[in-house]
């Protein structure tokens, strides 16, 4: 005989009249159907837009090209010789890659920073090596000169159709303002570049000079001046410079600002000022299509940066201002736009040393921004974790070929500045990723940002403007 479990609990829901309760999960599965339908909604526009990229430059013929990424194999030189007094007094740490980029008497210096007798000259018929990057390599302009634009940006004038290359014009000897100061040299101003193609660059000369003989000058020699960028303003029909503005001991960490009414100035210097009263070291200024310009700079001791929206002249930011990655210590910012969502490559804070690269993402300008890993891929290890031993400045978006752009980048020589070479390499949005990214809830709202190391490549042809 079955006995009755008079312990075990009814398995049917007690609810009043039977209503309540009918209700209650009628409205708890509609949300969660509408949750589950908003994330396939985002996860389907993100898979939407990705495929529009890569349909968009899967036809291109140099597409492939592009992404096909070379990788490097050096081998450390073997280790110098040390009497055995020297080194029981003080073992010596093994010696790493980024020690031998440093070390100007390594026996590596040339992979790092090749020759003269290597330069890319645009004025020489080099045949199959016409309109190909080489990073690193010392870059000629039209006169036959190592090309000065060092921590700059490019400005694309839509009246003449042409590119504007600006930046710190270093070519001068390199020195230290005292024992432990940073590897500096003498201000001789901001140069310019003007270019067709990209590739063959002509020297507009120097369109900000520095003030030889005013010592209170801002741009007086002796100080500091970094990161110059421009952008024309469509109402006052002038060219505004934005730069960081220091002393020797960057101690005054501003901002300056300088106006002309050609891209080929002179530019005329107005002011400096820390910009909503907090320190300003690297920066940089991006015009969104909307016509509002926006300044980002690294505050409070380089350890997070902030962002908000010029004046309508340019010649002044508002009182807004965002505070975005707060305590990921991060400089050298360098913001694009694609698709609707904005794009920030970043380094880290190492001095002269080359750090690892950093892209973000946000669906405003003002935050909140996400961090999505390492961009770099190609090269080797080192490579990736050193941004090919280069630091960003600037990402130059290519008309015609949706998702591609150039990233622009210094590779510094702290023992001698002016001889800092160029790492332009090409960007992608929705390209290949080499490791999964890392985020902490959901899935990416946005595509991967991948930068293809190359040894050497090339624009496709109609973008340039020649025939290759």
């Amino acid at each position: 005989m079955r006995m009755r479990n008079k312990y075990r609990k009814p398995t049917t829901l007690h609810c009043n009249a039977g209503t309540r309760c009918s209700m209650s999960i009628v409205v708890w599965s509609l949300v969660g159907f509408l949750l589950m339908l908003h994330l396939y909604t985002l996860i389907s526009h993100t898979n939407v837009q990705s495929k529009e990229i890569r349909s968009g430059l899967s036809h291109h013929p140099l597409f492939r090209e592009l992404e096909e990424v070379e990788e490097e194999n050096i081998q450390m030189p073997p280790p110098r010789r040390r009497s055995p007094r020297a080194a029981k007094r003080k073992p010596k740490r093994p010696t790493t890659l980024i020690d031998e980029f440093l070390d100007e008497s390594s026996q590596l210096r040339h992979i790092f920073f090749p020759t003269i007798k290597t330069a890319v000259d645009p004025t020489k018929d080099a045949g199959n090596d016409s309109f190909y990057y080489y990073p690193g390599r010392i870059w000629l302009d039209t006169e036959g000169n190592p090309i000065q634009a060092h921590g700059g940006g490019i400005l694309y004038d839509e009246k003449s159709k042409t590119y504007y290359w600006y930046g710190e014009y270093k070519d001068g000897p390199t020195y230290h303002a005292h024992k432990k100061g940073a590897a500096r040299v003498d201000v001789i101003g901001v140069g310019c570049y003007s270019s067709k193609d990209l590739w063959t660059w002509k020297n507009e000369g120097i369109v900000l000079p520095a003030e030889e003989n005013n010592e209170t000058h801002d741009l007086h020699k002796s100080n500091v001046l970094e990161r110059p960028k421009v952008i024309y303003n469509d109402k006052t029909r002038k060219y505004v410079m934005w730069m960081h503005i220091d002393d020797a001991n960057y101690t005054k960490a501003s901002v300056g600002i300088a106006v002309s009414d050609s891209p080929t100035g002179p530019f005329d210097y107005l002011y400096s000022k820390r910009p909503h009263g907090f320190d300003s070291r690297d920066m940089t200024i991006f015009k969104d299509n909307d016509g509002v310009a926006y300044l980002v700079y690294s505050s409070d001791d380089n350890s997070e940066l902030h962002i908000g929206p010029l004046d309508g002249d340019y010649l002044d930011v508002t009182n807004v201002v965002r505070r975005i990655l707060v305590g990921q210590h991060r400089e050298a910012p360098a913001l694009f736009k694609h698709g609707g969502t904005y794009y920030m490559i970043t380094s880290g804070c190492t001095g002269w040393a080359p750090n690892e690269a950093l892209a973000h993402a946000a669906e405003s300008i003002m935050g909140p921004w996400e961090t999505m890993g390492n961009p770099c891929i190609g090269g080797n290890k080192v490579y990736r974790l050193t941004t090919f031993f280069a630091q960003s400045t600037f990402v130059l978006p290519l008309p015609g070929l949706p998702g591609s752009f150039i990233f622009m980048a210094d590779r510094w020589n702290p023992a001698d500045l002016r001889d800092s070479r160029y790492v332009w390499l090409p960007l992608m949005v929705g390209g290949a990723a080499d490791q999964p990214l890392d985020y902490s809830f959901g899935f990416p709202l946005w595509s991967r940002v991948s930068i293809y190391w190359h040894k050497r490549w090339r624009l496709p042809a109609e973008l340039s403007g020649k025939k290759i």
